[in-house]
């Protein structure tokens, strides 16, 4: 049995609405012969005569009012549904989801999507956080955020101009009543804040310097797997932490924190949004990867 198309329903509406062939194809911008021919095909393939033509004018058969009272409605929405799907492809609206871990997410609230949002008031935007490399495109999300060299290769990136970098540091208090570590292997004197990361293992600590490398398994009074806990933690001055730098950056500027090895933590790769695919791509994610361009060149010096 042949498929029926919406183009073919879309001809009875015509007809029916029109009253005659003639006028019907020209609203549909289509010859008369193709229109009657498409109508007698439709009607071939239902097996009952949907009009009842004569050389003056045309009219519903009770077969056709039947199929246009179930058909009309259903079809209309069926319109209503594309266009609405169409209408993303032009003017931003929906919901872009995206998916970050914490201190990203922190890092571009702002300057990209409060703005974003405040520019293109008919999207809602559904920012998941989280510690684990999720893909993106399996879990449902629309863009991530991950630093570039956490970007799997199949996926666009576009870096944002705020390359990542780690802090060490404790309270004024702790550094009073131990020494300031000046190389890594000094940590081995020191409490320091462990950190578990989501699969399980523990966090060890990277240091980089002039070519030269170290990875340090710390050791401390306490194990937690929450960055924020560990700030509360070493500000309390239960130990020296490693963090981000953009979650102790405030911390620093306001004495709260002091920071050491400094020439032993340099810049890291840059933090990126990214998505998987360049077809197709609705009006909001094009806006919102336009803004994340304008917000890198904002970025550079």
């Amino acid at each position: 049995m042949n498929r029926l198309g919406l183009g073919d329903l879309d001809a009875v509406i015509a007809v029916s609405r029109e009253g005659s062939f003639r006028a019907a194809a020209k609203t549909l911008d289509m010859s008369t012969t193709a229109l009657s021919n498409a109508i007698a095909k439709l009607e071939t393939t239902l097996g009952v005569r949907l009009f009842n033509r004569t050389t003056r004018s045309v009219s519903l058969t009770d077969a056709g009012r039947i199929f246009l009272e179930q058909v009309g409605p259903a079809l209309q929405d069926m319109h209503r549904a594309m266009d609405a799907v169409r209408s993303q492809q032009t003017t931003p609206s929906g919901t872009l989801r995206i998916n970050a871990f914490a201190a990203g997410a922190r890092e571009i609230i702002s300057p990209l999507i409060l703005e974003f949002l405040r520019r293109y008031p008919d999207v809602h935007v559904d920012l998941v956080t989280e510690g684990r490399l999720v893909d993106i495109v399996a879990e449902g999300f629309d863009l991530g955020v991950r630093r570039a060299d956490l970007v799997p290769a199949d996926m666009i990136a576009v870096p944002l101009g705020r390359p990542q970098r780690y802090a060490v540091v404790a309270s004024p208090g702790y550094f009073k009543a131990h020494p300031k570590p000046h190389t890594p292997a000094d940590l081995s004197y020191h409490q320091c804040v462990r950190v578990r990361l989501p699969n399980g293992t523990l966090f060890r600590w990277h240091f980089e310097r002039q070519g030269e490398t170290i990875q340090i398994d710390v050791t401390g009074p306490i194990t937690l797997d929450e960055a924020s806990l560990a700030r509360a933690a070493v500000l309390e001055g239960i130990g020296v932490g490693l963090f981000l730098e953009q979650n102790v950056r405030d911390d620093i500027a306001s004495g709260r924190l002091i920071r050491v090895l400094e020439d032993w933590t340099p810049p890291l790769a840059d933090l990126c949004v990214y998505y998987s695919s360049r077809r197709n791509l609705s009006a909001a994610h094009k806006a919102f990867v336009s803004m994340a361009r304008k917000v890198s060149k904002a970025a550079k010096p």
